[in-house]
C-alpha cells in the first residue's frame, strides 16, 4: 500500500491501514487539515462561509469517494460547489470564476486505476505553494487533531452542484487571442480522441466541436473509469490509437491523461509526436506571436532551449513539478511554460496545466500552417531521442546515498543538483535521476542525438542502481 504527499497533490493506492495508504480515513483528515490551513490563509469575519470547488476525474473510485469530501467540507461550516465530472484545469478556473477560497480535484492523475488522490488549490486556482503545502501537512499531522473541530448543525456548509463547468472552460479557452476558430473550422481536420475513460473523454470532444472540428473519431471516450490501458499518455500505452490515426485517414490523434492537464498528439501516419514536442511545438507558436521568456523543467528536452536560443529569448529550468514551473514563470514573466510531459502551462489563461488550451493552441498552429502534416511539422525541430525508465523503491534504500555516489564518479562533468542529480556531457547529452514525488520510485531520463546512447545512458545509471549497496 502506497501514500505519497507531494506538491502536485496527495495520492495513494486503495485499500490498507490508515496512514499507508489512500483511505476515507485519510480523505477527511486531509481534507479537514486543509480547511484549517485556509481558514488561517484567508482569515474573515465570523460569518463569512468559505467555498470551495470539488471536481473529480472518471475514476470508478471517485464518485464515491467524493461524499467524504462533502460531507466533511460542510462539517467543517463551509460551502461546496461541485462541478462534478471535470478536469484539474476546469477545477482551478471555477476557483477564480466563483471567487472560491480553494478547490480540490479528486484525481490520482496518471497513475493507474487502483490509485486516487486529492490536487489541492488555493484561491488562485493554483497548486499550494511549496510553503504552504508544509504547513497544511504540520497542520495534518498534528496528533492533537485540533483542526478536526465541526460546527454545529445550524452552521453546517451549503451543498450546491453546477452543471457543464467543462464547457465554460472551454468557452474561456476559445475567447483566447491566440486561439483561432474561424482558421481551425476552415481546416476540417479529422481527428481520433483516446479519452483513456475519464473526463478527457467528454472535455476533449466538447472542446474539439467547440473549435468547428466536425469529424471526431472517439476512442474509449465513455468516462467509466476502468482504464482500457495504462493511462499515462507515452508512447508504449498508445499503440491502439496510433494504428487508428492512419487506419481512419485522420490527420492527427490526441491523447490525454485521466484528469487531462497533460496531452499528447499523433502524426498523421501512426507516428507519435513525442510528449516532450507538445510544449516545443506549442512555444513555437506563442513565440511568433509575442516574444518572451520560457519555462520549463530539468527533465524537458534540449529541444525547447535551442528553440528560444534561435528565437532569442531567455529560457530557464526548475525543479519537476508545476508549482515550480509557475513560480519561476511569474518571476521572469515568461509567455509560455510547461513540462515535457505533455504538460501545458499559458498564463493567458492561467497558471497551470491545461491539455484542453494546448490542443486549442496546437490546432490553431498547425491550421495556420495551411493543415501541415503532423510528420513535416516534427521535422522542423532538433531531432533529439530521450529514454526514461524507472525503478521501484523499496523503503530501506538509500537514495542520497547512491546520488551522492553518482556525483562523486561524474564530478568531471557540468552536474545540477536542484532535483535529484542532472548531469550534462558534451553535444547535448544529458542523465537526469531522481527521486519521483508522485510515486515510490527513482526516475532515469537521458537525451542525446543518438536513440543507442540515450538508452545506454540510462541502463548504465540502472545497473549501478541495482549493484549498489
Amino acid at each position: 500500500m502506497i501514500l505519497v504527499k507531494s506538491l502536485s497533490g496527495i495520492r495513494g493506492t486503495l485499500g490498507g491501514k490508515v496512514g499507508e495508504s489512500f483511505s476515507p480515513i485519510d480523505i477527511i483528515k486531509i481534507s479537514a487539515g486543509y480547511v484549517s490551513w485556509m481558514k488561517r490563509k484567508y482569515k474573515k469575519k465570523s460569518r463569512e462561509k468559505y467555498l470551495i470547488i470539488l471536481g473529480r476525474d472518471g475514476r470508478t473510485t471517485s464518485f464515491s469517494l467524493q461524499k467524504f469530501l462533502i460531507i466533511t467540507f460542510q462539517s467543517l461550516g463551509v460551502d461546496v460547489f461541485d462541478i462534478g465530472l471535470s478536469t484539474t484545469p476546469t477545477v482551478g478556473i471555477a476557483v477564480m470564476n466563483e471567487k472560491a477560497d480553494g478547490g480540490i480535484m479528486l484525481t490520482a492523475s496518471h497513475n493507474p486505476k487502483n490509485w486516487n488522490g486529492l490536487k489541492i488549490f488555493n484561491s488562485k486556482g493554483e497548486f499550494l505553494s511549496e510553503k504552504d503545502f508544509k504547513k497544511l501537512l504540520c497542520i495534518v499531522d498534528d496528533k492533537t487533531e485540533k483542526y478536526l473541530h465541526f460546527v454545529p448543525f445550524n452552521e453546517l456548509g451549503q451543498y450546491k452542484y453546477i452543471e457543464n463547468y467543462v464547457q465554460k472552460h472551454i468557452n474561456t479557452i476559445i475567447s483566447l487571442p491566440l486561439v483561432d476558430v474561424k482558421m481551425i473550422k476552415k481546416a476540417k481536420f479529422k481527428i481520433v480522441v483516446d479519452g483513456i475513460n475519464s473526463t478527457g473523454g467528454i472535455a476533449v470532444p466538447n472542446l474539439l466541436k467547440s473549435l468547428g472540428v466536425e469529424i471526431i473519431v472517439k476512442m474509449y471516450c465513455d468516462p467509466h473509469g476502468n482504464f482500457v490501458h495504462n493511462p499515462e499518455p507515452v508512447g508504449k500505452n498508445l499503440k491502439e490509437i496510433c494504428k487508428k490515426v492512419p487506419k481512419m485517414q485522420a490527420d492527427l490523434g490526441i491523447s490525454v491523461d485521466p484528469d487531462v492537464d497533460r496531452v499528447v498528439f499523433i502524426c498523421e501516419n501512426g507516428n507519435f509526436f513525442g510528449e516532450e514536442y507538445t510544449i516545443v511545438s506549442i512555444a513555437d507558436y506563442i513565440l511568433k506571436k509575442k516574444l518572451g521568456p520560457i519555462v520549463s523543467t530539468l527533465s524537458s528536452s534540449h529541444a525547447l532551449k535551442d528553440l528560444s536560443i534561435n528565437r532569442g529569448v531567455p529560457y530557464y529550468s526548475t525543479s519537476v513539478g508545476e508549482v515550480h514551473v509557475v513560480k519561476k514563470m511569474k518571476k521572469v514573466h515568461a509567455v509560455i511554460g510547461g513540462e515535457g510531459n505533455g504538460g501545458i502551462i499559458y498564463p493567458d489563461l492561467r497558471y497551470g496545466r491545461d491539455a484542453l488550451v494546448g490542443i486549442a493552441l496546437f490546432l490553431t498552429y498547425v491550421a495556420s500552417l495551411s493543415k501541415i502534416p503532423l510528420t513535416k511539422l516534427r521535422k522542423k525541430y532538433p531531432n533529439y531521442f530521450m529514454s526514461k525508465k524507472k525503478i521501484q523503491l523499496f523503503h530501506d534504500q538509500k537514495v542520497n546515498v547512491f546520488l551522492e555516489k553518482i556525483k562523486k564518479k561524474y564530478k568531471e562533468e557540468e552536474i545540477d543538483v536542484n532535483d535529484g542529480i542532472k548531469i550534462h556531457f558534451k553535444s547535448h547529452e544529458w542523465i537526469h535521476v531522481r527521486k519521483s514525488k508522485t510515486e515510490n520510485i527513482i526516475r532515469i531520463y537521458a537525451e542525446s542525438r543518438s536513440k543507442k546512447r540515450a538508452s545506454f545512458l540510462v541502463n548504465q545509471i540502472i545497473s549501478e542502481i541495482k549493484n549498489f549497496h
